[in-house]
Parts: structure tokens; sequence; C-alpha cells
């Protein structure tokens, strides 16, 4: 069966942050697939493009330069009248992010009567790191409260990307929803390749960490080891990323690396490649739904160390002691760093017990299981509505 699908993206932008790309892969592969794909955003850069649906952006006033310093463009709901038209003649409505528009266009599509499904890419942290409230129990169950009352309440179907969010939202709002966990996959290219080094590299011990510059992603405490390590000389970092922190996580690398760290984003070729040169993989954000980027170095073939914060899922993943460390303790993480310096063989033993682990998360399973719940959505959305059909007579 064929479908129509609009997908509504309070915020969407480049491609380089977690949400997005997940949102534009189940995007692609259902246009691939021979699917209409429409997309509501508020994405100036994409008005005139085919599929594209371009609505109003909020305003902040005063501090419209620090959202934009974020890397954000949040959408406003002031006027759906674009919107309206990506929704008629759609077989369902798929929301992305939470912000103000999304709240607006569900009310919109259940009286245009059009089935809605939602994921839930997100924490609360996420939005309460921006206040210094993120360690607040009352902010971020409160941001939970406001997710769930405003859009997935009210949606026929959630996906969350991991059983960890799963659980989390679900605890925190005390309901059962109609729920599919998928997980934003891995794709096939992450694999162990032969690469050479660069020059500057060549022997060193290279460890890699994938993340946005942002206070959640917590590089401080990466570069806060270095200080520790008693084999800081010979370790070079690399943090592929973007985001509003680049450049006080710079000078925090001056104080505590011995060697200078490379920074910047890369497309996912090369960070193929850049996997496949490390020698450890280090994930140390405090809050991660899905930890994809660990997932592709395991992927790869790399041995691991990570977080055991509670608000992340990546510890979950963890198959021995020397593979977690104390999410509040650089010095702890520096130890583990050691360990797998000292122990190459060790290291590379471990890189092998993982290996297989990524086939659970397999990129294209993944993009056929999101097929599969928007078109049980669908069907079940319809069931329903015939079912009710004999009532209604009824009662005319």
């Amino acid at each position: 069966m064929s479908m129509v699908i609009t997908f509504v993206c309070d915020v969407l932008g480049k491609e380089n942050n977690g949400t997005t790309i997940a949102t534009m892969n189940v995007i692609r592969s259902l246009r691939k697939k021979g699917h209409e794909v429409r997309i509501v955003c508020p994405d100036k850069d994409k008005e005139g493009e085919p599929g594209y649906y371009i609505v109003p952006s909020m305003r902040f006033g005063p501090f419209n330069g620090y959202v934009r310093k974020n890397g954000v463009n949040p959408a406003s709901g002031r006027d759906l009248s674009k919107v309206r038209e990506a929704l008629t003649g759609a077989d369902l409505v798929h929301f992305n992010f939470c912000g103000m528009l999304s709240p607006k266009v569900v009310d919109l599509a259940r009286e245009m009567g059009i089935p809605c499904t939602a994921s839930l890419h997100t924490q609360a942290e996420n939005f309460t790191n921006h206040f210094g409230l993120e360690n607040s129990p009352v902010a971020n169950k409160a941001v939970y409260t406001w997710l769930y009352r405003s859009l997935f309440s009210k949606v026929d179907a959630i996906h969350y990307p991991s059983q960890f969010i799963h659980d989390l939202f679900e605890r925190t709002n005390h309901f059962h929803s109609t729920s599919y966990v998928i997980s934003n996959g891995i794709q096939k290219k992450f694999r162990r390749l032969r690469v050479n080094r660069p020059e500057s590299l060549k022997g060193k011990f290279v460890i890699v960490y994938t993340a946005r510059y942002s206070t959640e992603k917590d590089h401080k405490v990466l570069l806060k080891a270095m200080k520790y390590s008693r084999h800081r000389d010979d370790i070079v970092l690399i943090l592929p990323g973007a985001g509003p922190l680049e450049r006080k996580l710079r000078r925090e690398a001056r104080k505590w690396c011995a060697n200078e760290p490379i920074f910047g984003f890369h497309p996912h070729e090369e960070m193929v490649k850049i996997l496949n040169i490390a020698d450890l993989y280090c994930h140390v954000g405090t809050v991660d739904i899905e930890p994809v980027s660990c997932l592709e170095a395991i992927s790869v073939g790399i041995c691991p160390v990570l977080t055991d914060s509670p608000r992340s899922a990546v510890g979950g993943f963890a198959t021995g002691k020397m593979n977690l460390y104390n999410h509040r303790s650089a010095k702890d993480l520096a130890d583990k760093i050691d360990y797998w310096f000292e122990h190459p063989m060790e290291r590379e033993e471990c890189a092998k017990t993982y290996s297989g682990l990524a086939s659970h998360f397999d990129f294209q399973t993944s993009m056929d299981k999101m097929e599969r719940m928007f078109a049980q959505t669908i069907k079940d959305y319809r069931v329903k509505q015939a079912e009710s059909l004999p009532l209604l007579e009824k009662k005319a």
C-alpha cells in the first residue's frame, strides 16, 4: 500500500544532530519505497523544494542570537495555512519533535480525521540544560508532562528509539501507549576497513567520541581525564561534532591535553574512516536516548568505555567493569583509558565481543519497522472509524 505521510518538524535544519539525521533517514527510506512524504518545517532554505511546506519561525526578540548560536530554528504556530495544505489528502501525520507547532497541528489533524504518530527523540535535559536546570527533577518532570499533554497523549502510536526512553517517559507520565521501540539503526557502511593512519597520528593512541558540542554531552570529563592519564603524551582525542560549546571546549583542551584534540563535523563517509583508525571509543554523554555514535563505533569493531550515567542508555551496553566508568569522575575515566592502553590484546578481544551486537541495530530492519508502524497505525485508525459508523448512524 502506497502511503501519503506528512512529517511535521518543529526543528529540522542541517543533518548535524541525531534527531535530524534519524528523521531524514526515515523520509529517504519511505520515498525510496514509493511513498509520498511531505515535510512541514521552518527552514527557509528549503523553500521551493518539492515536498516541503515552509512555515514561519519563532521569534525570540533579544534571545534570537542565543537560539541561532545553538543551531536551532524552531517553528511557530502562527500560521497554519501551509500546514493545512500539507495535511490535505494525507494518510498519516508524523511528528519528530514537540515545540510550539506540533500541539496545534495534532489538533488540526484530529479535526481533519487523520491518524497521527510521533517519535520521542529528545530527553527533558535537552531542554532544561539551556536554563542550567538539567539536574532538577522537578524541571525535568515538568518537561515530560508538557510533552505528554501537548502531543504524545493525542497521537495514535508512539515511536521510541530505545526501551530506556520508553520506560522513562511512560513511567513519568503514568500511562501505557500503543508504542513501538525501534532503533534509529546503524548503516552497513559502518564496518571494519583497512585504513591508513595519517602521519600525524602514527604512533599515537587514538580515542574517538562523537557528539554535539553541548552541555549534556559532557566532553569536559573526557578532556579532564587527560590531566590524570599516565599516557597523556601518547593520546590524541578526535571529537567529531558541531555545536555552541566548541570554542569553550577548545580552550579547556589546551589546559588538560598534551596533544591538541581534533574537532569538527564529518559526514558519514569520513566518520567510517575515522572510527577505523581509533584504538578506543569513549562515550561520555550523561544524557542519551540511544547512543547511535557508540553503536557505530562498536559496529566498526572498537573497544568502548561508557558512562554509567542513569540518564543515558549507553551504560546498558557495557559487557565488563572495565567498559564502564563513574560518570562523576574524570579520574575513573582516566584509569579505564590507561587500562586499555596497557592491555592491547584484551582490547582487541573486547572489540570482537562487541562486534556481533551491532546486528541487533541493522539500519534497513529499522526502516522496515518504521514503515510497518505507519501502515499499521493507518489500518487501526480506519478500523476504529468503521466500527464507530453504526453507532453514529443509530444516534442520527
